[in-house]
């Protein structure tokens, strides 16, 4: 499918590496002007020249997702330069540690929490404003199997994707009379570094490359995406199931 972003403004947050750093690429291969967020530098310098290589642009941000005032005003910066935004891609998310409930440690259990659920609020209250004023406002919270199914060790991790599936659904219903689609993707295990820290015994040949579900974040991006509050799963590198609230 040939999709065409041209003139759309595009937030990929965590955008420095894995998942984000494809979706944000392949946002600005389809004509986005790419608003690119992670705390390091460094990958986000290397995704601007890689977006430059396609001929694309982007907008470099680095921060931290933990520090809310900066959410709010990236938001607000936003609005002051464009006016709108058409697309948020929430990626940016922590593990934590695989451990026992009872053997995590409390700043890393609030650090998953304020990472992976506080700060994708603080985000929602930030730009839903400017996702509203497009003509095609599109919202992709990526999520992860062990939210509906949760895994002995992957506590912290698990309850927090739970809280953004329940998060990006009650968005969905709330914003029913707009023209904004909230969706959510479980990209199944993948390619990147927070598999490989989860699952450190794994061949990563075997997965999916992050660019792989990149292509498909990119169709629930468009303005033809008719869908809202929904869960996609990408099950054999192709969206095999997706399920809506009962």
């Amino acid at each position: 499918m040939n999709i065409d972003l041209k003139n759309r403004i595009a937030l990929v947050t965590g955008a420095s590496r894995g998942i984000g750093y494809f979706t944000a690429l392949a946002l600005a291969k389809a004509g986005a002007h790419v608003i690119a967020t992670a705390r390091t530098v460094g990958g986000l310098e290397e995704l601007d020249d890689a977006i430059k290589a396609v001929g694309g642009t982007a907008t470099l941000v680095p921060f931290d997702l933990t520090d809310m005032a900066a959410i709010d005003r990236l938001g607000a910066s936003i609005f002051e330069r464009w006016g709108k935004l058409d697309i948020l891609v929430a990626n940016a998310g922590i593990l934590g540690v695989i451990s026992p409930l009872g053997h995590i440690e409390a700043k890393v259990f609030e650090k998953v929490m304020t990472t992976n659920v506080t700060a994708t609020w603080r985000l929602i209250r930030s730009v839903e404003p400017l996702l509203v004023k497009s003509d095609a406002g599109r919202a992709i919270l990526l999520s992860s199997g062990v939210a509906s199914n949760p895994r002995a060790f992957w506590g912290a991790y698990a309850m927090s994707k739970a809280a953004v599936e329940n998060m990006g659904r009650i968005w969905a219903e709330e914003t029913a009379h707009t023209p904004l689609k909230v969706n959510l993707v479980n990209p199944g295990a993948t390619r990147t570094a927070m598999r490989a820290q989860a699952v450190p015994g794994e061949d990563p040949e075997t997965l999916p490359h992050p660019s792989e579900i990149a292509e498909k974040i990119l169709f629930l991006a468009s303005p033809d995406m008719k869908e809202s509050g929904r869960l996609f799963v990408v099950r054999e590198n192709r969206f095999v199931d997706f399920k809506s609230p009962e």
